[in-house]
């Protein structure tokens, strides 16, 4: 059931107007579109952030392909409009839409949007505010969407929490039905006989009656609106219920079986280049290792696999539907992939002769790396990707990354002889304890692998040491510990060009700002929020776009919050004290947090005594 009257407005007065328009015309393959008056819900999945970044994100295409097999309900896609598409729409009176049948986001049930990146705040806010839905959840009624927030940003969901309805933890597979069934059955609970909703006062009563039932239904559904943060000297200090009914803590939602949840075999073939043009196929969930500064592997427990043949099928039944020339296979740490070696022969074997590649991110830097390129090498593919994360042995240990130069090098020469002429590594900056012999160390590795290269290949081997700024995270070991100044930043990413000394070599850093921004999104607590809002309102788009970017904007707008920085973002916690996340339960919980940060403690003293 398309808006045929809203797709010919946007045909005669908005694409013409605005760059690249393919990005805002649905109609693609594999797109599915339901005649809205045979479904019982209508659910919006957005990413907030341009479409070549939405359509190459795999979770979207997991719970559109989840919610669409549904015969009562549809999933239609919605995404962060460009600046030029935002002005038209507004100069117009057209709101946000889906791309499938032209639907503003006011008129669905439910809206889900996935918060992936924290620097990406404000997006969120111009889609509810150009969708045509109240910016604050607090000013909503029945009439009004569900608004429901996933992704790791929701590890700590205190800075956008004041414009989400629900924020979910964990896995969206078991939650999203869940929450939209529930949400529909809350509808009709308070709908007129006339099929409308109570508005003004009424209407949001009937709303916070109808979310505290969501919140009491679902373990993993965290209500902001029902707890209260109190604050003592910049932070906060405790966070208390307002009803007794609802949880104290948040449970994640978990899949138990993996292998039973079907893979999207039908992915959307987008018009335009996207970040990632192909097949992805996620063979493993977790990750059996407990690195001290991933967030991933902390909130991705318990690790789960699919079995070979599912994989294989799935990327079969994929190649079909969409004629991509590339699969990738997805994980956090593919190579422990329990059948690594198997899947990846059982792959080549089915899609070589078909001249199809088969790409794998997400390798682990041990023994088994010697022998990888041999495995994973075809004649497209000439670049290989690791993250050793830091380049001593004793800093390794710090992190709990248990990995071998020994092991990185002999990998790298193994692929150097079969075919690969360039690696990328990515590093890490401003880890707690990190001393000058450790950003010795980033150059020295990266130097010694260009070298190799030059004695298998006669000319030394590009080698990029890809450096991010360190940001502790929630629920990581480091999550007490602060992080570095801006000036500290500076120093070492200064340090690490001037120490390079074969041209091939390229150490490319992060953008600090971003870092820093990063690092006050990330930590805040709900005053944040406000921050958030204020730069929005000032002009804030795009920001994890280079050239979107004022990080001016962001400090005024911080500081015009009365956020304190310092407290905030440099200085440490100690263990005792309430942190901004803590009502967010994660596997292993605090208690193991705790140990892990004692430990590092001990190690850190103990590297320090011996520089």
């Amino acid at each position: 059931m398309i808006n045929e009257k809203r797709r010919k407005q946007l045909e005669s007065r908005v694409w013409p107007h605005v760059q690249t328009p393919a990005q805002y015309v649905g109609g693609e393959r594999n797109i599915i579109v339901k005649d809205h008056r045979t479904l019982r819900g209508k659910l919006a999945v957005g990413f907030p952030d341009a479409y070549t970044i939405g359509m190459s994100h795999h979770g979207l295409q997991v719970l559109y392909s989840l919610m669409n097999r549904r015969e009562d309900w549809c999933a239609e896609r919605v995404f962060t409009p460009w600046p030029d598409m935002e002005e038209q729409l507004r100069k117009n009176d057209i709101p946000l839409y889906s791309l499938e049948t032209f639907t503003a986001l006011s008129e669905f049930d439910v809206v889900g949007l996935s918060l992936q990146y924290e620097i990406s705040s404000p997006n969120v806010l111009t889609m509810i505010d150009l969708g045509g839905i109240p910016l604050e959840a607090c000013d909503r009624t029945m009439a009004d969407p569900l608004m429901v927030a996933g992704g790791p940003c929701c590890q700590n969901p205190e800075p956008m929490a004041e414009y989400f309805d629900v924020m979910i933890t964990g896995d969206g597979e078991p939650a999203l039905p869940t929450i939209c069934d529930l949400w529909l059955k809350l509808k009709d609970r308070y709908r007129r006989d006339d099929g409308s909703f109570a508005d003004g006062e009424i209407g949001r009563k009937q709303r916070e009656d109808a979310l505290a039932e969501v919140a009491r239904s679902l373990d993993c559904a965290y209500v902001p609106r029902f707890y209260q943060p109190e604050y003592n000297g910049g932070r906060i200090a405790d966070l208390k219920r307002t009803r007794d009914d609802v949880p104290a803590t948040i449970a994640p939602s978990v899949i138990s079986d993996l292998d039973g949840i079907p893979l999207p075999t039908s992915p959307i073939v987008p018009y335009i280049d996207c970040v990632h043009d192909r097949i992805a196929i996620e063979i493993m969930r977790g990750c059996p290792h407990l690195c001290r500064f991933c967030q991933s592997t902390v909130i991705k427990r318990p690790l789960r696999i699919r079995e070979v043949e599912t994989i294989v099928d799935a990327a079969w039944e994929s190649y079909l539907n969409t004629g991509h020339n590339e699969i990738s296979i997805l994980s956090l740490s593919s190579s422990d992939y329990p059948h690594f070696e198997p899947l990846v022969k059982r792959l080549h074997e089915v899609f070589k002769p078909l001249g199809v590649n088969i790409s794998v991110p997400s390798l682990r830097v041990n023994d088994q790396l010697r022998s990888l390129p041999q495995l994973i090498g075809t004649d497209r593919r000439s670049s290989l990707t690791l993250a050793p994360e830091v380049a001593r042995d004793d800093m390794r240990e710090q992190i709990r990354k248990k990995i071998k130069n020994s092991d990185l090098i002999e990998g790298c020469r193994n692929a150097f002889q079969n075919g690969f002429d360039s690696v990328k590594l990515y590093f890490m900056c401003g880890l707690p304890g990190e001393r000058e012999v450790d950003l010795d160390g980033i150059v020295d590795l990266a130097e010694t692998i260009a070298t190799v290269g030059k004695e298998v290949r006669g000319r030394y081997a590009r080698v990029t040491a890809s450096v991010s700024n360190f940001v502790p995270k929630a629920h990581t070991p480091y999550q007490w510990n602060g992080m570095q100044r801006r000036e500290y930043f500076k120093w070492a990413h200064k340090y690490l060009w001037n120490r390079r000394q074969i041209r091939s070599v390229n150490v490319k850093c992060h953008n600090i700002e971003t870092s820093l921004l990063e690092g006050v999104l990330s930590r805040g607590d709900r005053r944040t929020g406000n921050a958030i809002r204020l730069a929005w309102e000032r002009g804030a788009r795009m920001d994890g776009w280079t050239e979107y970017l004022d990080p001016e904007r962001w400090w005024t707008a911080i500081n015009d919050a009365g956020i304190d920085i310092e407290k905030q973002v440099h200085e440490s916690y100690e263990m005792m004290d309430k942190l901004p996340w803590d009502h967010v339960n994660v596997k292993f919980g605090r208690g193991y947090l705790e140990k892990e940060q004692g430990r590092a403690t001990v190690q850190l003293a103990a590297m320090a005594n011996a520089v």
